[in-house]
């Protein structure tokens, strides 16, 4: 076995109140008479086909279930009580009786689609049977073993039999344990991704250290062809942004966050790692409008984030993009001597721009394709358009303003999609309107504009910044909020530099946090995007900032209302593959 990786484990973020974990976090069990003891692997799966395997305990009463997530609320299994044997909506799974079932269909629809079970030839699992689990996230199918052999003839490598299917787009899916004891406690299950065939002692023979494909694992039955242990050696991350394979373009010198203190005078701010061409400042100790730049439209065009004022030209604002950050001038907004500021950068293509006719209005774009962001500027017809974004997959994440007028931003967010549309400008609900986005998923090369002033007024002049998902370096996604100081555990697959989250069903502001500005955990400071307000501060506004996502540490209503719907945006510095710390 190869041992210059890390496996996943249960993550004791996720798990019930009330959940034993032991043996590294390996094992999970029911220890109290309540103990619903459910949660999920540290690893998220995005794309990719994993075996994994799961040493049962059990004593025959009670229930085990075994399976999926979706990660409904926030990437946790256990969901209280009151949902169906304590399971989140969202999942797939097999019980002890031999049972499938899903939480899926009614709960959570628009992720997993239409679920096909199939039953055949599946059979109960009891104490020391070893389950098998086969997951093709891309062909979207589910396989299950018991001690070594598939049900119904189940045949991963080919693709057939399998035991669940689905028509869906779940952006993330989490292996899942929940053993539940309504007596006696000590219902579990261990789990091996990988890392022990004999499952903390309780096995002591197996298939002599099975590895995958890579030459990972120590599995106790060999994964089917293809399919690979859950460890950080396997997580996918794309290459153009992996310091594993280049030294340029890894994700510090894609984004970055800086923090100074204005001299009211000029200066340069340096420290970013790279040139950026997205700069959107925001002042700390007092209250001024965040500023955005870009190379695209030229250093002294300032719009500001938190209102729908037209792009106006401050000469002594902005003044240059340097190679390893950027220059400023006398203007108060970014420079107001003895103020403390926070910026955040994204790299483009250097301020070099070209024509993209892909769609039916051409436009300018800036690309960086290997990050998953561009900078776009076109001119509206007034009419329902497509226009081409530059990047190479379809945006998860992207707002757009009008220039020379005052207009609102509008935003779109996957996680909502586009039947609906957030304004970055104000803390109000999301709008279910289909003159925004026309009612129109983005594609690869194109995003749909309706006919409002805000996206594509005729003749109007705009820009547009999109970002999509980078497997290790960016995500957008959203979570379901639990009003808990115990709050949601989020997945993103790296550690995020900077995170901005927006409650979307009720009045909230966008809130943002940075590890530039909180060094360590937990995590509080935060500015908003949608207000010239100063800086807060407080454990009221606590989360965890963590090698593989965020953990919500506060009951805070705009981060973390029970039943309530968030969206969030994440950028990272360290892929979760690699060895890091906080």
């Amino acid at each position: 076995m190869s041992s210059n990786t890390n496996f996943a484990v249960w993550n004791a973020l996720t798990k019930g109140s009330y959940s034993g974990l032991t043996n590294g976090n390996t094992t999970l069990s029911s220890i109290s008479a309540a103990d619903l003891a459910g949660c999920t692997a540290t690893m998220g799966i995005t794309t990719g086909k994993w075996y994994w395997e799961i040493y049962i305990h059990f004593n025959g009463t009670g229930f085990i279930y075994a399976g999926l997530s979706s990660g409904y609320e926030g990437g946790g299994f256990y969901s209280g009580a009151s949902t169906t044997n304590g399971m989140t909506p969202g999942a797939i799974r097999i019980r002890d009786n031999g049972t499938l079932s899903d939480s899926s269909s009614s709960d959570d629809p628009d992720r997993w689609g239409t679920i096909t079970l199939t039953s055949t030839n599946v059979t109960s699992f009891t104490d020391g049977d070893i389950l098998g689990f086969a997951l093709d996230y891309d062909n979207k199918k589910l396989w299950i073993s018991k001690n070594g052999t598939f049900y119904n003839s189940g045949n991963p490598a080919a693709g057939s039999n399998q035991q669940a299917s689905w028509d869906g787009d779940v952006p993330i899916i989490y292996p899942a344990f929940e053993p539940y004891y309504p007596g006696t406690p000590n219902n579990g299950g261990t789990a091996n991704f990988g890392q022990d065939s004999s499952f903390s002692g309780n096995k002591t023979s197996g298939s002599a250290a099975a590895t995958d494909g890579n030459g990972y694992g120590d599995f106790y039955y060999t994964p089917p062809t293809d399919y690979l242990a859950l460890c950080s050696a396997n997580l996918p991350t794309s290459d153009d942004i992996d310091p594993a394979q280049t030294d340029s373009d890894y994700p510090g010198k894609n984004f970055n966050v800086v923090t100074y203190t204005g001299n009211g005078s000029t200066q340069s701010i340096t420290g970013l790692g790279f040139q950026p061409d997205m700069v959107w400042i925001n002042e700390r100790s007092s209250s001024q409008d965040p500023s955005i730049y870009d190379s695209s439209r030229g250093v002294t065009k300032r719009l500001k984030s938190s209102t729908g004022e037209a792009e106006s030209t401050v000469a002594a604002g902005f003044t240059a993009f340097g190679s390893d950050g950027f220059s400023l001038g006398s203007a108060t907004e970014n420079n107001d001597s003895g103020e403390t500021f926070v910026a955040w950068s994204w790299r483009a293509n250097g301020g070099t721009t070209s024509s993209n006719s892909s769609g039916d209005i051409t436009s300018t774009v800036q690309a960086n394709q290997a990050a998953g962001f561009s900078i776009i500027t076109y001119t509206g017809t007034g009419s329902n358009a497509t226009i081409g974004h530059g990047l190479s997959a379809a945006p998860d994440f992207f707002m757009t303003k009008d220039r020379g007028r005052n207009e609102n931003w509008a935003v779109y967010h996957s996680s909502r999609g586009a039947t609906k549309y957030l304004t970055l400008n104000d803390s109000v609900t999301e709008y279910a309107n289909s003159n925004r986005w026309n009612d129109t998923e983005p594609t690869d090369t194109l995003f749909s504009l309706g006919t409002n002033d805000n996206v594509n007024g005729s003749s109007a002049t705009y820009v547009a910044y999109a970002w999509h998902n980078v497997d290790g370096y960016s995500r957008f996604g959203g979570y379901t909020g639990n009003g808990n100081a115990d709050g949601p555990f989020v997945y993103t697959g790296f550690r995020p530099r900077m995170l901005f989250i927006k409650q979307v069903d009720n009045t909230s502001n966008w809130n943002v946090f940075d590890t530039a500005r909180d060094t360590k955990n937990y995590v509080s400071r935060h500015v908003v995007f949608d207000s010239g307000v100063q800086e807060y501060e407080g454990s009221s506004y606590s989360l965890d900032i963590l090698s593989n996502g965020f953990k919500i540490r506060a009951s805070w209503g705009q981060i973390n209302t029970n039943g309530s719907d968030y969206v969030y945006g994440a950028w990272g510095d360290v892929p979760t593959k690699f060895n890091n710390t906080f």
